[in-house]
């Protein structure tokens, strides 16, 4: 069974960091693509950060010198990094885990809540 659990939300003030991990067990990790998604209320869940099974990584305008994407294949993790949060970076983090290069699934994690404010 194939599960991706997300850590690390919760509150911090504007400026703060928080670092996020998605730890992720039934999968080949070092074979899948994983991407940090993020959906505030009212509003549609976007791309924030994604690093390939190679390394290579790619950030949405907004998040560009804010976060950064890393992953430990000997961990089964993939971390999100934020610092110099905004209020507007508030938003359910969601993992997701892409194995379409090499033919395999598709998977999320549940979520976890970033509120960011004073």
């Amino acid at each position: 069974q194939v599960q991706l659990v997300e850590s690390g939300g919760g509150l911090v003030q504007p400026g703060g960091s928080l670092r996020l991990s998605c730890a992720a067990s039934g999968i080949i990790f070092s074979r899948y693509t994983m991407r940090w998604y993020r959906q505030a209320p009212g509003k549609q869940r976007e791309l924030v950060a994604a690093i390939t099974s190679g390394g290579s990584t790619a950030y949405a305008d907004s998040v560009k010198g804010r976060f950064t994407i890393s992953r430990d294949n000997d961990k089964n993790t993939a971390y999100l990094q934020m610092s110099s949060l905004k209020p507007e970076d508030t938003a359910a983090y969601y993992c997701n885990a892409d194995g379409g290069f090499y033919g395999l699934g598709n998977y999320w994690g549940q979520g976890t809540q970033v509120t960011v404010s004073s």
